[in-house]
């Protein structure tokens, strides 16, 4: 009788710290989405009532400067994880400036700038800190990322994915898994731990730059309008 109840009582508990631990995600992650909303209408500048650019450019885009540890630089959208979601990108993922996590997500301060040839390389968390990455392996090929900057949007398509341990740190080198190889291409990693409430190992996602533009994209212009 003791060892039911116990077990019972156990049960309980754990039932509450995971619904505490899912609301307190829930909740960041609305803090997280008004912030990123909110700074995207700063990086609009005066063009955020601009018409909509239909058709993406393909010359080579305009690249940033890096931004200061812990700075707010760039907006994510990823229709994929809701028509409306959207998180801010903070510089740096040491643990010296993991805040930039609490921002929503954070850029490899040693990997490329977006929009920028080589890898622009971004980290979220799957669990807790409003689990922004909780639904990356729910990414189908072709679905389409959009990063946001000062007055302009890089358009990002997923490609492929894989599973690795954490110490596997070469998936965000300028040519992913090929430490010291020039890189050709522009492209997105997005890293989070696998499986979920976990972090035996990662999930890498890999996207390539397909086109960029200077006022919002009309395809996610169209996504937000119908949310």
């Amino acid at each position: 009788m003791l060892g039911e109840l116990l077990v019972t009582v156990g049960v309980l508990v754990l039932g509450f710290v995971g619904w505490q631990v899912w609301l307190s995600d829930d909740i960041m992650g609305g803090q997280q989405q008004a912030a990123a909303q909110s700074f995207a209408q700063s990086l609009s500048g005066g063009s955020g009532d601009a018409e909509p650019t239909a058709e993406l450019r393909t010359d080579p885009p305009p690249i940033a400067a890096a931004p200061a540890d812990r700075e707010a630089f760039a907006v994510v959208y990823i229709p994929r994880f809701g028509p409306d979601f959207v998180r801010t990108v903070g510089e740096g993922t040491s643990r010296y400036v993991l805040d930039s996590l609490d921002l929503g997500l954070a850029h490899y301060d040693t990997s490329a700038m977006p929009g920028d040839v080589g890898n622009f390389a971004i980290a979220g968390h799957r669990n807790g800190q409003g689990g922004p990455f909780t639904q990356l392996d729910e990414l189908v090929v072709g679905d389409r990322i959009y990063v946001q900057m000062q007055d302009v949007w890089y358009v990002y398509e997923y490609r492929d994915s894989e599973y690795v341990l954490p110490t596997a740190v070469d998936v965000v080198a300028p040519v992913p898994n090929q430490p010291g190889v020039a890189p050709t291409d522009r492209l997105l990693t997005m890293t989070t731990c696998h499986p979920e409430w976990s972090a035996a190992s990662r999930l890498i996602t890999y996207s390539v730059l397909v086109g960029w533009s200077e006022t919002m994209p009309a395809e996610l212009a169209a996504i937000q309008g119908g949310a």
